[in-house]
């Protein structure tokens, strides 16, 4: 299979290829099953994790144990993204689509579970509900993935698979708050919808892996 070398502005990075064939058979045979397995193996650590933050959240994270967002899936559906909340709660979510992120508002307990992305592990909820993958194009907050579709070309087309967990241009491009940072996402976003195959979700899962254990979260 070729590799295909991604220039992301100041990141190059190389995905693998695959074939069309393989990607469609995969999409529609295999990865809803690679979802599943490793979903229901993560349950115990998502109960796990819940205990421990129960514990926790009372001094260091005063607040809700859960966070609830609705955010943009597939073919542009809302849907209700769950995780653990990391930061001080407020009514309704002011920073706007290019806005850098709250530092301020992350708590204690909050920098900790965002950095090793503990923060994510509800999704796998999401992911057994069929709202989710565990590899895909993150989905973005409903309001602010409206505006993108109006401003930044090609990104209706990336809901054209089920959000994940995980993606190829979180792991290889990292946060962006930019406009020019978005477009490069979207960029790497069709890339994985295009060639999307186990052997490219093993990839992603390999540097999410990297990224969780080298503490490199925002």
């Amino acid at each position: 299979m070729k590799k295909e070398t991604f220039d992301a502005g100041p990141h190059s990075v190389v995905v693998p290829g695959t074939s069309d064939f393989g990607g469609q058979f995969y999409e529609r045979f295999g990865k809803r099953g690679f979802d599943l397995v490793l979903s229901v193996l993560l349950l115990p650590v998502f109960l796990l994790a819940c205990i421990v933050l129960l514990v926790l959240n009372p001094w260091f994270n005063r607040g809700p144990l859960f966070f609830v967002q609705v955010r943009m899936g597939r073919d542009c559906a809302a849907f209700h993204a769950i995780k653990f909340r990391s930061m001080t709660p407020i009514d309704r979510v002011t920073r706007g689509a290019e806005d850098p992120i709250e530092d301020d508002r992350i708590t204690r307990l909050g920098r900790f579970i965002r950095k090793t992305r503990i923060d994510e592990l509800p999704q796998i909820l999401n992911v057994l509900r069929g709202d989710m993958s565990l590899i895909g194009p993150r989905p973005d907050y409903f309001h602010h993935a409206r505006r993108y579709i109006r401003s930044v070309s090609g990104y209706r087309a990336r809901h054209g698979v089920r959000p994940g967990i995980s993606g190829l241009a979180q792991t290889d491009l990292g946060y962006v708050d930019s406009s020019e940072g978005t477009r490069q996402k979207v960029q790497l976003d069709l890339v994985y919808a295009r060639d999307l195959s186990l052997k490219l979700d093993l990839y992603v899962l390999w540097r999410t892996l990297q990224t969780v254990f080298g503490r490199k979260g925002c």
